[in-house]
């Protein structure tokens, strides 16, 4: 049975100058889950946040926290994340030497497990850690800055993976040019949250966020 779609909304493309009342204003518009893209100059090329904004944003809401470390190294600050509200963390397969210790040591802190995979790696690299996974994020861009155009050839990627997962309980998550048009693609694959970052916050208010998280919704449904 199709597990339910999720809509997470990037805060990335969000108005830094009122994070607060843009976290509110999306949930208040139907997001399911809030990603977090927390990026380091090092291992992607841009800068965004860290726990301590994390810490100041959880107030907001009580919604999933789904943080996304494109940072290298990433183990030093598990526990940072965890402690700042995160409920969900993942972390990049190209970031970590030890992918397995990382996955362990995330489901130690209490919080659910995730890893991350860039364009260009093969999905062959979950195939022994996939009983550590609670998720499962597929890039469809090239991680590091917003706005980049869908990559199509992540769409069979996909595919592969959700075999691959068979009935584990893991979700599928796709980060990187999700609009109405890529949405029903990823979800005819098998993917079931959808992260969207400039296609949700387009528009500056509740109303416009409200209208575009039921178009991406309504598009992969319908897939």
């Amino acid at each position: 049975m199709p597990r339910e779609i999720k809509i997470a909304p990037s805060v990335l493309a969000s108005d830094f100058s009122k994070l607060g009342q843009e976290v509110r204003d999306v949930v208040d518009a139907g997001a399911d889950w809030i990603h977090l893209d927390v990026m380091d100059g090092h291992f992607v090329p841009n800068i965004t946040f860290g726990p301590d904004v994390i810490a100041k944003m959880r107030p907001h809401t009580d919604k999933i926290f789904d943080t996304h470390l494109m940072i290298e190294p990433c183990d030093p600050y598990l526990e940072a994340f965890a402690k700042a509200g995160s409920d969900i963390i993942t972390v990049h397969a190209e970031a970590t030497t030890h992918l397995d210790r990382s996955l362990q040591a995330i489901r130690a802190l209490g919080k659910k497990a995730g890893v991350s995979l860039n364009p260009a790696t093969p999905e062959s690299v979950l195939e022994y850690v996939m009983d550590r996974l609670d998720l499962i994020l597929v890039m469809t861009v090239n991680p590091g800055f917003g706005g980049q155009k869908f990559i199509e050839a992540m769409v069979e990627k996909t595919a592969r993976i959700k075999q691959m997962i068979g009935d584990r309980p893991i979700d599928l998550e796709i980060d990187g040019g999700v609009t109405p048009e890529t949405a029903p693609l990823v979800a005819k694959a098998g993917a079931n949250v959808l992260v969207a970052g400039s296609a949700v916050f387009k528009g500056g208010t509740q109303d416009a966020y409200k209208a575009n998280i039921d178009a991406i919704r309504s598009a992969a449904e319908t897939a």
